[in-house]
């Protein structure tokens, strides 16, 4: 189930003109890049059994690469509704139907949350869409069977309404009253949560970094527009080139005996030795 999922997934977006490649053993199975936008993606049979250290390094690297991630699965206990989109450990998290209508531009306005199936109205939108139509407030809240006293509270704020109401709102007045889910919407704030002495190095030359464990690098780490995937260690990914060539970003090994080929790599000592942070990126452009 979970690999058709995946060749479904990824024929779509090549087909959408995305550049693709798989992951295995990863806290994501697909990353994607199109020229608008980066995607990481998990794919699961069912959305409960994400792990909160597997959303949280999805959450950090997408910071850094400026990716937006994303949990598909059919199922959360129950089958995922079409055009709703549900949320594990703060990822959203569609079935296949409603993450295909997002990438064409068709985004969804209801969301599962505690309190069920809700939508939410944008207040400036439901009283100019009222007043256009000609509704009074006292006609509106008749038609939804509401008092008017909440149609008023409605457009004066921004307000989550159970599916019911919102059915009998957007067969009054469509759905432009309603706020459309941002699913593709990144994070901005880099995460910082170094500790090691090479993390340490990174923060000295002005970078902010995170270290990961579950992807193909050891490190991620940024400053301004330059991204660098470290591997530390004699043991490196293959796919880690092809990985920064995708997400077009830099690559460096910190090998400790054996040092790799056609990549960018120090001992740990020559990495320590740098002073500038415009030293390390210049080293590294020389590969490109």
């Amino acid at each position: 189930m979970k690999q058709a999922i995946i060749d479904n997934i990824s024929i779509f977006l090549l087909k959408k003109g995305f550049t693709i490649k798989g992951m295995t053993n990863t806290c994501f199975d697909i990353i994607a890049r199109s020229s608008s936008m980066v995607l990481l993606i998990k794919v699961l049979e069912d959305a409960n059994s994400i792990k909160k250290d597997f959303t949280d390094e999805m959450e950090h690297i997408s910071s850094y690469i400026s990716a937006y991630p994303l949990i598909i699965a059919e199922k959360a206990g129950s089958s995922l509704e079409n055009n709703v989109v549900y949320s594990r450990f703060g990822i959203y998290t569609l079935n296949l139907a409603t993450f295909r209508s997002c990438i064409n531009n068709h985004f969804p306005f209801v969301k599962r949350t505690q309190a069920g199936l809700t939508v939410r109205i944008l207040g400036n939108k439901l009283r100019q869409k009222r007043e256009q139509e000609g509704y009074s407030i006292n006609e509106l809240s008749k038609k939804l069977g509401v008092s008017s006293r909440m149609i008023i509270k409605y457009e004066n704020n921004d307000s989550d309404i159970r599916l019911e109401k919102a059915i009998r709102l957007y067969n009054v007045l469509g759905d432009a009253v309603f706020d459309k889910i941002k699913v593709f919407n990144s994070e901005t704030n880099l995460y910082d949560q170094g500790k090691s002495d090479i993390s340490k190095k990174y923060s000295d030359l002005g970078f902010k970094s995170i270290e990961t464990k579950k992807v193909p690098f050891d490190i991620i780490a940024k400053k301004d527009k330059n991204v660098i995937l470290t591997g530390v260690g004699d043991n490196t990914s293959p796919k880690f080139s092809s990985l920064s060539r995708l997400l077009d970003v830099d690559n460096l090994v910190i090998f400790r005996k054996k040092k790799p080929k056609d990549i960018p790599s120090l001992t740990k000592e020559e990495f320590m030795d740098f002073e500038k942070s415009h030293e390390l990126i210049k080293f590294l452009k020389e590969f490109d």
